[in-house]
């Protein structure tokens, strides 16, 4: 018997197949996937199917048989930390988290792409769009260096990058009959923010930069306008009283100064 078990506790049971997969897990049973499509271990239909099936798992029980039968293993769940840590705090600070990045590429073949939420942008990412397109949006996203570089290559295709405010960007790329958003290259980033580097190559294609706020600050936009609403309907109601107030009050002195007027004609008429 344990410790644990003779002290009356109960022993944290190992994570099991019914253990809720993020988006990081998903990404990486893709990769695995592209993999096996790029040294012709699967076809393109075998590489569409599991791909959907990747992308619609919602546990580790439904990830794992998807790589069963292909190299760099199966999908393990990983360790639950059992210790409460901190939140992050949201500075820039604390969004530069060092590593290797949670995916370092993506290709979409008559197909498309998409990384968003709470991702890791490696140092460099490389993506591929033919006939096709794909999003990354950093807008949640951490950063494996103070510095990231995106390097995408659109041939009759698109990707489109979306940045938070306070990012800085700087566009490289070169386009051959299509071209490279540079609408937000100049726009100075905040101290401590991360630089995103975008590079590559676009052919009848187009790589688009947009900045937009995140969730949060979405959230806040909202909700200050809603407070504008309050204020401004508190003060046309606190406007509306005081006008009702004036003309109680200019009424009262009306009939005051009516009445006084009454009785000084009557006082004058017993004289």
């Amino acid at each position: 018997m344990t410790d644990a078990v003779s002290s009356g506790g109960t022993p944290p049971r190992p994570p099991g197949p019914e253990l809720r997969a993020s988006d990081a897990d998903r990404e990486r049973v893709s990769e695995v996937l592209r993999d096996a499509l790029a040294e012709g271990r699967l076809d393109m239909e075998e590489f569409e199917e599991r791909l959907d099936a990747t992308y619609k798992a919602r546990t580790y029980g439904e990830l794992a048989p998807i790589t069963r039968d292909l190299p760099v293993g199966q999908v393990v769940a990983p360790k639950v930390d059992m210790l409460k840590r901190p939140e992050p705090d949201g500075s820039w600070a604390s969004r530069i988290v060092g590593g290797e990045g949670s995916s370092t590429w993506a290709v979409a073949v008559m197909s498309g792409f998409q990384r968003k939420g709470r991702w890791t942008v490696p140092r460099r990412f490389n993506c591929f769009a033919f006939w096709g397109g794909g999003e990354l949006d950093l807008r949640e996203a951490n950063f494996a260096d103070a510095e990231v570089e995106i390097n995408c290559v659109a041939i009759m295709g698109g990707v489109q990058v979306i940045v938070p405010p306070g990012v800085e960007v700087v566009v490289r790329g070169i386009g051959i009959m299509g071209g490279f958003d540079h609408r937000e290259q100049g726009v100075p980033g905040e101290p401590g923010a991360p630089r995103v580097v975008v590079t590559g190559f676009a052919f009848w294609g187009g790589v688009g930069i947009e900045r937009k706020p995140t969730r949060a600050e979405r959230r806040a936009l909202r909700e200050e306008r809603r407070q504008q609403r309050l204020d401004r309907r508190e003060a046309v109601r606190e406007l509306r009283e005081s006008v009702r107030d004036d003309a109680r009050d200019a009424h009262r002195r009306m009939i005051g100064g009516h009445h006084d007027m009454m009785r000084d004609r009557r006082r004058r008429g017993e004289d």
